[in-house]
């Protein structure tokens, strides 16, 4: 690389960094991050950083995160919480994360194409509606994994296959479905004939899977096994499920396609880039991760709205290109370097066009036409909502309050925590549900309220309610206070 697309790269990854901030910190001081899963996160992480084990009331009273995913690799943030012990750390983090995956994707193209279709590459990428999503959600360990994918591929192109097996296992640490990843990467280098680097990586995929699912998370979950079996269109266990997969492949297929939401997804998926992943063997990489979302029972993991199509991005983003390469070693080179710029070109095209039009599922539109420059009425009602709780106590909070709670407070969401202990509710009436995974009603937490003896501080302020009570004097509430100074 010359000085100058040095210059280029940076100027682009810089661009994109500052975009990331700027949407990300209006939604925090907006209120519009919530528990899920920010709050959570930040839980976690400051716990990491206190070397206590991620203990995270959002989650439940005594709730050990390890017993829902397998995510160590967050607790690589708990240094940065020594600089600032604030949520808004992890939206730094994230913006780092996503951004870098900029370098191995420009250097994968550009070894193809050449400096042009790499920036391009690179630009596409970052304004994608993938990466819109994830930093619309705010934190989500898969971010780790998006820029560990792009270099798994990197090193597979530079015929680095034991590489490729190293960074491939860290992706066990960010989520314990990636096993199944590290299967399908095993897939692709056993294409390439590397036989050994091939059977490690599909070796250490099945291990690393079962030993997060049927022992890390077992060990921590308070229900003792691991709660995400959401399968039940293709069986009621794994092995039903490879069994009618396996027996009744068409009817699986049509599981796949069976709702407007799952016909969206593959459309902005593939579309933009011209069906062509289906015809490179990196599809393989990303299949296990967008499959398992499209067979899942649950709705909303078909939306393009959340985080978990962001570390497909640039694996089918490089598979499209893939086939351009291919097509340049064995017939028109020219022609397929002309289509190697148009085909980024089309993702920013149509990044563009989706990011003025299309607001639900390119939300950075709020922040480029300045609709989420000024704090609502609203966002000044968590303000003041917030700004009578006082430090230290234990707390259930409406889930957008959460995050502006966590760095001072014992905050869980409405009906998660041993009420023994608590001295302050928020509740907010305009929702349906007040987050977790057992939600309660707004009349729920209302009658919990009026059971425990709370009175209102705050009565209606645009649909926010704070509450307090005062406690026995035999009721120990240390432990409000020391989780946050362990």
């Amino acid at each position: 690389m010359t000085r100058s697309q040095k210059m280029q790269l940076a100027a682009v990854m810089t661009a994109a960094s500052l975009l990331y901030l700027v949407h990300s910190l209006l939604r925090f001081r907006n209120f519009e991050a919530k528990g899920y899963d920010l709050g959570i996160f930040d839980q976690a992480v400051r716990q990491y950083a206190l070397f206590s084990a991620p203990i995270v009331p959002i989650k439940g009273e005594d709730f050990h995160l390890l017993g829902d995913h397998f995510h160590p690799i967050i607790a690589a943030l708990a240094p940065l919480y020594w600089l600032w012990d604030d949520p808004r750390m992890l939206n730094i983090a994230m913006t780092a994360l996503l951004v870098s995956t900029a370098i191995p994707v420009y250097l994968v193209v550009r070894g193809w194409f050449g400096h042009r279709s790499g920036l391009l590459s690179a630009a596409a990428l970052l304004l994608y509606w993938p990466f819109q999503a994830i930093i619309n959600w705010d934190f989500h360990e898969i971010a780790f994994g998006v820029p560990i994918i792009a270099w798994v591929i990197w090193a597979i192109e530079r015929h680095r296959p034991w590489l490729a097996v190293g960074l491939s296992a860290i992706l066990l640490l960010v989520r314990e479905d990636l096993g199944v990843t590290l299967i399908a990467i095993a897939l692709v280098l056993a294409l390439r004939r590397w036989w050994l680097p091939a059977l490690t990586t599909a070796a250490l995929g099945g291990l690393g899977y079962w030993f997060a699912t049927e022992v890390v998370i077992p060990h921590f979950s308070p229900a003792g096994e691991f709660g995400y079996w959401e399968f039940t269109a293709l069986g009621a266990s794994a092995g039903a499920a490879v069994a009618f997969m396996l027996t009744q492949p068409w009817n699986a297929a049509v599981v796949l396609v069976d709702h407007p939401l799952k016909v969206g997804l593959w459309l902005l998926h593939f579309l933009p880039l011209w069906l062509l992943p289906f015809a490179s063997p990196y599809v393989i990489i990303g299949a296990p991760i967008l499959l398992s979302r499209l067979f899942n029972d649950r709705l909303n993991v078909w939306a393009p709205v959340y985080q978990y199509d962001a570390i497909l991005a640039p694996v089918f983003l490089l598979a499209a290109l893939d086939v351009l390469r291919r097509i340049a070693a064995r017939t028109a080179p020219r022609t397929a370097g002309r289509l190697a710029v148009a085909l980024p070109s089309t993702v920013l095209a149509v990044s563009l066009i989706g990011t003025l039009f299309f607001p639900q599922v390119f939300p950075f539109q709020r922040t480029l036409t300045a609709g989420n420059w000024e704090m609502t009425e609203r966002a000044q009602a968590h303000e003041r909502a917030v700004a009578v709780i006082p430090d230290g106590v234990c707390i259930e909070a409406a889930d957008t309050a959460v995050p502006h709670l966590v760095d001072r407070t014992r905050v869980g969401l409405n009906g998660t925590t041993d009420a023994e202990r608590l001295s302050w509710l928020i509740i907010d009436d305009r929702v349906e549900e007040l987050g977790g995974s057992d939600p309660l009603t707004p009349r729920e937490a209302f009658d919990r309220a009026e059971q425990l003896g709370f009175e209102p501080v705050i009565a209606d302020d645009q649909g926010l309610w704070v509450f307090t009570r005062e406690l026995d004097d035999d009721v120990d509430t240390t432990r409000c206070a020391e989780y946050l100074a362990r």
